[in-house]
């Protein structure tokens, strides 16, 4: 039974973000065609304060448009039970169904093929399995931020394979890595010879990690890339003639943070060692790239890290950035052996404060601060003014974007759980204008930040508190409308009326292989846009 259990359980967390993407790229909303289909019933209990009086349907139908073919699922942020007309009746589709359902509309609407992406698909749905299966059997880490960062079973809910890891080899060589399973393990130690280092900015964080013999540096690798990259032959060689030699491993494990490849070491006081984050190279596909350190995004980093840096220093108000301060790596395995050197929390965070994984709050996990809410009024009031102002602000004052998607924004909360803080990262995903065209920055920070991050937490507050949509609405509005005065800003008041903003088509892009060079953007409802509110709802706000 728990086996069953456990398969419908990753069936249903797989098929999520592929109808997610199903509905947005691919159909057009279709009447019905049961006639013995139920009417949609209305609410049958009494809705939050902050709410308005909704109708929920209990089915919704959709028309693929390259098939011609009919969709019915059970609707929300979360859609579910997909069903296909079959002329006569609905038939429901497994997740392997709809895999091949999203494959032929994905071949008509191209003309292209890509078994890859289908095997990817299953390959995620099979990942989730196995770490629906290792979570049963595993304690999760006590530290509610680090719960959060692990708890991403689903993962991104607008990608069609969001869990496949594409390497060689069953779920069990990757699930002693993976986050989702709350791996935790320690990192291989390898010195490198001194004439062989290549390295930029502050690195010292990793001479802290153990002893180098005289002549060598330290260096940490993952022990996943180390096993992916064994067969390579410069790698092979430069044990061979001394430049690389094994040291053993950490004295304490790191933990998996919600990218993989980026892991916690936490601090030492018996060693004067801080605690850092470690992003490492990994050979392996994780959504939409091969997650490899490569040469052009390190000095991407270096030309962005600090100006980001000098941005958020420059800010007064409750935000942090945690600097990309350095690398170091191999002359000749530059991109193999990379390991980038991230800031750790304990010295950005305020006093009292914990931080949680902005992607977790939408997810869910256990110690999640949106369970304790009673009214998401004041706690997304205080979210936005956590994330809005210092968002718009680095990019009116320092044209820098902060690629602000839900995994690359924690949210700090205080006793009682609510926000006081918001910390961002990832300088490789940062952007600044110039060189990158104003328009097209102000495009894709839009995306981040309203798309990816605003609409999905505020979507997770309207599933608990059904109805309170449009006075969450009302209350983002005012927060742009206040950090709109700024100078420097683009119109605000045309964004907060535009009836659609750009989302990501993360389906196509990968169906033809456009992810990595030019993902392709269409338009979709734009959960800022100016919609009627009643004075009363306003007055409760």
């Amino acid at each position: 039974m728990m086996m069953n259990t456990l398969s419908r359980t990753a069936d249903a967390l797989a098929v999520t973000p592929l109808l997610n993407c199903l509905l947005r790229e691919t159909t057009d909303p279709a009447e019905d065609p049961d006639p013995a289909s139920a009417p949609a019933p209305a609410l049958t209990s009494a809705p939050h304060p902050a709410a308005t009086p909704a109708v929920t349907p209990r089915h919704s139908v959709h028309r693929l448009r390259a098939t011609g073919r009919l969709l019915r699922v059970r609707p929300g942020r979360r859609p579910s039970g997909p069903e296909l007309w079959t002329g006569r009746a609905w038939q429901a589709l497994d997740h392997a169904r709809l895999v091949d359902l999203a494959s032929e509309e994905m071949r008509a609407t191209t003309g292209r093929s890509n078994p890859a992406l289908a095997a990817e698909m299953a390959a995620s749905r099979a990942a989730v399995r196995a770490v629906l299966a290792a979570r049963a059997r595993t304690a999760p880490p006590g530290d509610p931020w680090l719960r959060s960062e692990q708890a991403l079973v689903m993962g991104h809910p607008y990608h069609p394979a969001p869990k496949a890891r594409t390497s060689e080899g069953s779920p069990t060589s990757w699930l002693r890595y993976a986050p989702e399973a709350y791996a935790r393990f320690p990192l291989v130690l390898l010195g490198v010879r001194e004439d062989a280092v290549v390295e930029y900015g502050d690195t010292r964080a990793l001479d802290t990690l153990g002893e180098a013999p005289p002549g060598y540096r330290l260096l940490p690798a993952h022990p996943w890339q180390l096993e992916l990259s064994d067969r390579v032959s410069r790698l092979r060689s430069a044990f061979a003639e001394g430049r690389l030699v094994r040291l053993g491993s950490t004295r304490g494990p790191a933990r998996p943070t919600s990218s993989v490849r980026t892991v916690y070491v936490p601090g030492d006081g018996a060693h004067a060692r801080e605690d850092v984050f470690l992003k490492f190279s990994l050979d392996v596909r994780i959504t939409n790239d091969i997650r490899r350190m490569r040469r052009h995004e390190l000095l991407h980093v270096r030309r962005t890290d600090p100006l980001v840096t000098a941005a958020f220093t420059a800010m007064d108000g409750p935000a942090s950035w945690l600097s990309d301060r350095g690398y170091r790596t191999v002359d000749g395995l530059f991109e193999t052996c990379a390991v980038l050197v991230r800031d750790g929390l304990d010295r950005h965070l305020a006093p009292g404060a914990t931080a949680v994984l902005t992607a977790a709050l939408c997810e869910g996990f256990p110690g999640n601060p949106l369970d304790r809410l009673t009214d998401p009024r004041a706690w997304w009031s205080a979210y936005l003014r956590c994330v809005v102002p210092p968002v718009l602000e680095a990019f009116a004052r320092f044209g820098v974007i902060v690629e602000c998607h839900l995994q690359n924004t924690l949210i700090a909360v205080d006793g009682r759980g609510t926000p006081v803080q918001s910390v961002f990262r990832d300088a490789e995903g940062a952007k600044t204008v110039p060189p990158m065209p104003r328009e097209a920055a102000w495009q894709r920070l839009v995306y981040c930040l309203v798309v990816n991050n605003l609409s999905e937490v505020a979507g997770a507050l309207d599933d608990r508190f059904p109805g309170s949509a449009a006075a969450l609405r009302a209350l983002a509005r005012d927060e742009f409308e206040r950090s709109g005065r700024l100078p420097g800003l683009p119109d605000i008041a045309g964004l907060l009326d535009a009836p659609t903003l750009p989302g990501k088509a993360n389906l196509l892009s990968r169906w033809i292989r456009a992810e990595g060079t030019a993902p392709h953007y269409l338009p979709v409802p734009n959960p800022l846009a100016n919609r009627t509110v009643d004075s009363a709802t306003r007055a409760r706000t």
